[in-house]
């Protein structure tokens, strides 16, 4: 190994202890909501919750998962993002495919018009009319087809596709393949790191969209967990929650009702909307750098 001067030590020291205050300026206020979620909200009221619970407890959660509306919000949630994410990485894939064929007339030109589309749209209004159009309205497909296509991932798939070698499609080709099936069994499967960093963008796109169902959807049966969630932050969606807490005893009911606040059910319902995006990422994370590096170096 290479000796440091004491120049380069006092350097990475203060590189070091940089990245830590960084570190823990990102971290500290989410494992602070996650203090608040298991502390008493009466006690939380009075202040001073730092790293540590004060007066554990797991009536936050009781109430949460108690309320019907969260269990329904969050299976919501994982359908659509489920959905979502296949469908949308599958067209996006498909359109960049073709955009990246050289014997496609007009790809120049469709590049353009794709690329137009990142700068400017119809607006909320036209959207809103256009989607009641085609009665979509208050329908699941609602939160997922608007979505479908992102041009921003197309041109990462597409950048990755003509960096392939000529030769891999030209060869399934010559033995009988279409390009779906060139697509599909030849492309995708050695596109791993591009589809796995893409698929993870559009997944936590479609887990953290609360304005499309907010605007789209008034059925409460249809309303995802992060548009609920704002629902509990903009309303008194609270006081329905803890009126909703099964077929309690009366004085165990009362007894939650004054442990628990507004403040602690709201964290409490933050974590049950956050962490399962969260315990995506430790899976995926080996594909970030080398999936979008790889998808936007080569041309």
């Amino acid at each position: 190994m290479m000796k440091l001067s004491t120049g380069d030590k006092v350097l990475q020291l203060f590189i070091y202890i940089i990245l830590i205050l960084l570190g823990f300026v990102t971290l500290y206020p989410f494992w602070n909501s996650l203090v608040i979620s298991f502390n008493m909200g009466s006690d939380t009221s009075l202040g001073g919750i730092t790293f540590w619970p004060r007066v554990p407890t797991f009536d936050n959660y009781e109430v949460v998962f108690q309320d019907s509306r969260i269990g329904q919000a969050f299976m919501i949630s994982i359908l659509r993002t489920l959905t979502g994410t296949i469908l949308s990485v599958l067209f996006t894939a498909i359109l960049a495919y073709g955009l990246s064929r050289h014997e496609l007339i007009g790809r120049r030109f469709y590049m353009v018009f794709c690329i137009i589309t990142m700068y400017f749209s119809g607006g909320l209004i036209p959207t809103f009319l256009l989607l009641r159009e085609f009665g979509m309205m208050d329908t699941f497909w609602v939160l997922v087809i608007p979505g479908l296509i992102s041009v921003y991932n197309m041109i990462i798939f597409r950048t990755f596709f003509l960096g392939l070698p000529a030769g891999l499609a030209e060869s399934a080709r010559i033995d009988g393949c279409n390009h779906i099936g060139v697509l599909i069994r030849i492309i995708l499967p050695i596109s791993g790191p591009v589809v796995a960093t893409l698929s993870l963008f559009t997944a936590v796109y479609h887990w953290n969209d609360w304005f499309s169902a907010s605007i789209y959807i008034n059925d409460p049966s249809l309303i995802p967990i992060q548009t609920l969630l704002k629902q509990i932050l903009s309303s008194n969606i609270v006081t329905d929650q803890l009126q909703s807490v099964g077929n309690a005893a009366a004085q165990d009911r009362l007894a939650l009702v004054q442990s628990v606040t507004t403040k602690s059910l709201i964290m409490a319902t933050t974590m049950v909307a956050t962490l399962p995006i969260i315990m995506v990422y430790p899976f995926l994370q080996k594909y970030f750098v080398k999936g979008v590096l790889i998808g936007s170096l080569k041309e």
